[in-house]
């Protein structure tokens, strides 16, 4: 049904906006404001669409209160603070706490704003367990999927869900003072939750304290795994049946959600941190709870909350897969876009032995610009790293050509800390992916080329609604030029952003035929240049560089109007 509904609604835009192309090509030959009335062209009307997300792991930020870090937590054996991995030639990760905090975000807000962005997203905050955890296979340096030894640093084994976790907060500093001390400095707040699962559950030598159990806001125990493999939970105890009777990821427990009290259970928890100041939700491991489950979660946040926005983790690389999450039945919830990073890392990052370069002509099959299986694909959180894969394995040049793809092309951005500075770059997971960045790093971002070049192209986003919510119309595509537009024409307010963008090693002109363009005069968004467009351009963009050129005039090009009317069909009415 939801193909079938989606083919009538293109066949109805296509009709409405062919309809408007071809009036508007006699209307505009007289008068603009013609045109500002018939035609609306946009990709996406989502508020949220206008933010540029930078993703914190919290504890692996910065140490804003020493005070919380409890370096005698859990004992001598399965102490919860620093708990290094070693690698070979000196090379470390860590599966303990390091010290970052809320209040070491909160301190650095200036720096998070100078660099273009207008929302964090921190890791959860909610109380994981106190020692570290002694069952599963033992985490050494560069393995992946093994949790023995590991602490819940990073937020993600959740045991009381309307408890912040004592590492995070300060006795003067809790997640409300956070969320009000980065809105007052222009920065939203985006929370990271899971539904999916609690802590890891069984295989412990012996059961540990908080491991397997969940507590309510009055602090009794609900649920408990009791150290037993999933197989073995029996539902005639009331403490087993918020789990399922199968193992899922790792030892981790498997919330049953098909239980109406695992659904009540979360929609209280974090409808209480919206009211402390969430803006909006990414959601863990989205793709390991059934669709039902995400529909009814979304339909009752927005109850309280309407268009409250949420994007979700589905770690998979297949568009059909992961569209089904972004569809109205499903909960309409916006996604990370991981075909995208595949995409993305394969163009900009250092090409894979015996595999030869890739072009900006590599990275047009995940847009999905004419025909898509999204709801909205300029919903999409876009992004090329983050914690739960290798940081991308790039050069300094190859991240600042990302970001000026990122910042530009249709989608959200999203850029992983530490990613303005190439922090790491190629590592994985247990690797230094994940390593704390601090003080000394922040500082070094002021004068690093990547930050610098990120900054500028951020800041450009951040000023214009067509490189937010405008539909990308792509011109010319080669190995290492791209030109596309986007298009903004809504409800009174008109911008074109022509962007050029250059990832080659010396400055070039890029060419363009007068056919592909809109006439009138442009404004570059980074030198203030006036060019006048009629016949043609040829514009120079440096190397490794971006220009993004702005009109602010109705289009009146019949070609591009007949190729806006095409893409207008993949947005939703």
């Amino acid at each position: 049904m939801a193909i079938k509904r989606n083919k009538i609604h293109q066949c109805v835009v296509a009709a409405l906006a062919t309809s408007a192309a071809l009036l508007t090509g006699c209307a505009t030959q007289s008068s603009n404001s013609t045109a500002q009335i018939t035609n609306s062209y946009y990709g996406t009307l989502e508020p949220f669409a206008q933010e540029n997300l930078y993703f914190v792991l919290t504890d692996r930020f910065v140490d804003g209160d020493p005070n919380n870090n409890y370096p005698e937590q859990g004992g001598d054996e399965n102490y919860t603070f620093n708990r290094p991995l070693k690698g070979p030639d000196g090379k470390e990760a860590n599966v303990g706490y390091l010290g970052g905090d809320l209040l070491g975000v909160y301190q650095h807000a200036d720096y998070i704003k100078d660099l273009g962005f207008t929302s964090v997203w921190v890791t959860p905050i909610v109380e994981n367990p106190d020692e570290a955890f002694t069952g599963g296979e033992k985490i050494h340096y560069g393995e992946m999927f093994k949790d023995g030894g590991k602490t819940g640093y990073h937020g993600y084994w959740g045991v009381n869900f309307f408890v912040e976790d004592e590492h995070l907060v300060s006795e003067n500093f809790k997640f409300k003072d956070f969320t009000a001390g980065m809105k007052s400095k222009g920065l939203k707040t985006v929370l990271d939750i899971v539904a999916n699962h609690g802590s890891p559950s069984y295989t412990m030598p012996q059961d540990q304290p908080m491991y397997g159990e969940i507590y309510d806001k009055d602090g009794k125990l609900i649920a408990d795994h009791q150290n037993l493999h999933p197989t073995e939970l029996n539902y005639d105890n009331p403490l087993h049946t918020f789990f399922y009777k199968k193992p899922d990821l790792a030892q981790l427990s498997d919330t049953n959600a098909d239980n109406p009290a695992v659904l009540d259970y979360f929609v209280e928890a974090y409808l209480q941190w919206i009211d402390q100041g969430a803006e909006a939700f990414r959601i863990d491991t989205i793709r390991h709870m059934p669709h039902h489950f995400w529909k009814k979660f979304a339909d009752r946040i927005r109850e309280h909350h309407p268009d409250f926005f949420m994007f979700g983790e589905s770690f998979v690389y297949e568009a059909d897969f992961i569209a089904q999450h972004t569809l109205p039945e499903n909960g309409k919830v916006s996604v990370l876009d991981f075909p995208g990073q595949a995409a993305i890392t394969s163009v900009f990052g250092k090409p894979k032995e015996g595999e030869p370069a890739k072009g900006y002509q590599d990275l047009l099959s995940y847009l999905y610009l004419e025909q898509s299986p999204y709801h909205n694909p300029y919903d999409l959180m876009t992004f090329y790293d983050n914690h739960d894969m290798a940081r991308m394995n790039a050069d300094i040049k190859g991240f600042i050509n990302a970001n000026n793809w990122l910042f530009t092309s249709r989608g959200i951005p999203v850029v992983y800390y530490g990613s303005e500075t190439a922090f790491m770059a190629g590592t994985a997971e247990h690797e230094g992916n994940r390593n704390y960045y601090g003080v000394d790093k922040i500082a070094e971002a002021k004068t690093h080329p990547v930050a610098q070049s990120m900054k500028t192209v951020a800041h450009i986003r951040k000023e214009s609604v067509a490189l937010q919510r405008g539909l990308q119309l792509n011109l010319d595509f080669n190995q290492d030029t791209a030109a596309f537009y986007r298009i903004y024409q809504h409800d009174g307010v008109i911008q074109n952003a022509l962007v050029l963008l250059n990832k080659g090693d010396e400055e070039t002109s890029i060419e363009l035929s007068g056919d592909k363009l809109h006439a009138g005069t442009y404004t570059d968004a980074m030198s203030g240049k006036q060019t006048s467009i009629s016949n043609g351009l040829s514009y120079p963009v440096p190397a490794n560089g971006v220009v993004v050129l702005l009109n602010d005039t109705a289009i009146s090009n019949p070609k591009i109007l007949a190729e806006l009317a095409k893409l207008q069909q993949v947005v939703p009415m």
